[in-house]
């Protein structure tokens, strides 16, 4: 489809320069959708990686857990775990990868020196399997973390990923061949 322009030289020369400018336009998107699509697939890989270890650890963690709920009954269970000894906090900052703002996690504990604050409760009372099990969960949580980090960046990188194929489309099969039918 011709655009509507006035056959003069002006016009003639602002329409190539347009092109010019189309043309390279769609060369560094094209660029930026490859390696795009490059990091994303490196990322899909890590983020299967990531989550089959994560669901083994938590597998194990889930078996010890269900073995002191065996060993110990509900109502004690549930008040030795229901008020946490020490508090975690999470910082989130963002990076940016080929201009997506993918966030990064970093977890720190308030008693830090203290092995024995992730336990809030008193070892008397309680099984050895429900320590393994808070032990376990415990040492699972940077990766939990890492795994959170990656799956947002893969949902980030494909939203960004889908909008360039619509730029580079439009630019490919509307804007470039209107321009050079127009010229």
């Amino acid at each position: 489809m011709k655009l509507n322009v006035n056959p003069t030289r002006m016009e003639l020369t602002k329409l190539k320069k347009r092109l010019t400018t189309a043309t390279r336009g769609h060369k560094l998107l094209k660029d930026k959708q490859d390696e795009l699509m490059r990091r994303f697939i490196g990322m899909i890989k890590k983020n299967n990686e990531l989550r089959k270890d994560v669901e083994k650890e938590l597998e194990g963690s889930f078996k010890d857990f269900l073995m002191a709920s065996a060993v110990m009954s509900p109502e004690f269970l549930e008040e030795a775990v229901a008020y946490p000894k020490e508090s975690i906090s999470v910082d989130v900052k963002k990076q940016n990868i080929m201009s997506v703002n993918v966030p990064v996690f970093d977890f720190k504990r308030k008693l830090e020196g203290d092995k024995g604050s992730i336990f809030p409760y008193g070892f008397a009372n309680t099984s050895a399997e429900l320590d393994g099990a808070i032990e376990k969960l415990y040492g699972i949580l940077p990766k939990l973390l890492e795994l959170a980090k990656v799956e947002k960046a893969c949902q980030l990188m494909a939203d960004e990923i889908e909008k360039t194929r619509r730029r580079v489309n439009a630019l490919e099969y509307m804007t470039i061949p209107q321009l050079e039918e127009t010229i």
